[in-house]
């Protein structure tokens, strides 16, 4: 899809950051800049399964900007993907320095080509396994979106976080059963519905504090 084309996305886009509280520009120019990139990479290396962007814009961009009120300070997004939602968060706030860890390599070439491409110097990006990423005990804040269960991303991504950081893991039902299965070492803070625009489905944020 032509940038001329994405740029027909632009009211979409800039009523759904409106509606989730940010500031539609400059942000909605910079998304497009990146979903520009995305849909570009799209073609040849198969970064995402969604092809169409303006599904991209609802099911990539505002649901991962859906939890930008949860998060602060420094933040780690295990298994990113094409830097979902590390690079829209690091978009929407600047202030926020964001490790994104992925394995697979097409995915971190992208993810390099996107951070240099928008200008992201706060944002690093790591080629290797969660439990490899060299940042044991640095990070307010650990992100997983539909990555699996909690003791499964708590076991190979919990070392990144300080004592007292929080994990935020993005799920579609509130998965009770993963609660109830929590590691020792951590608690259940809280579960908030999210209100993605434009999603006609069930999203939550589950809410998991390092002892």
């Amino acid at each position: 899809m032509p940038v001329t084309s994405l740029l027909s996305l632009a009211p979409r886009l800039s009523d759904g950051l409106v509606t989730l509280g940010l500031q539609p520009q400059p942000l909605t120019d910079r998304l497009l800049d990146y979903l520009a990139l995305l849909v570009q990479w799209n073609r040849a290396y198969n970064l995402t399964a969604i092809r169409d962007p303006s599904e991209m814009v609802v099911k990539h961009l505002l649901d991962s900007l859906s939890i930008h009120a949860f998060v602060a300070g420094s933040v780690a997004d295990i298994g990113t993907g094409p830097g979902l939602p590390g690079i829209p968060l690091a978009l929407a706030r600047p202030g926020l320095h964001v490790s994104l860890a992925e394995t697979a390599g097409k995915k971190a070439r992208f993810l390099r080509e996107a951070v240099r491409h928008l200008g992201l110097a706060q944002v690093t990006v790591h080629d290797c396994r969660a439990e490899d990423v060299p940042e044991s005990g640095r990070h307010d804040v650990l992100i997983a979106r539909a990555l699996g269960s909690l003791a499964g991303i708590l076991a190979f991504g919990g070392h990144l976080l300080k004592p007292g950081g929080r994990l935020l893991a993005m799920k579609g039902r509130a998965p009770i059963d993963e609660i109830a299965a929590l590691p020792p070492a951590y608690r259940h803070i809280a579960t908030h519905p999210l209100a993605v625009p434009g999603l006609d489905a069930e999203r939550h944020l589950i809410v998991v504090e390092k002892l």
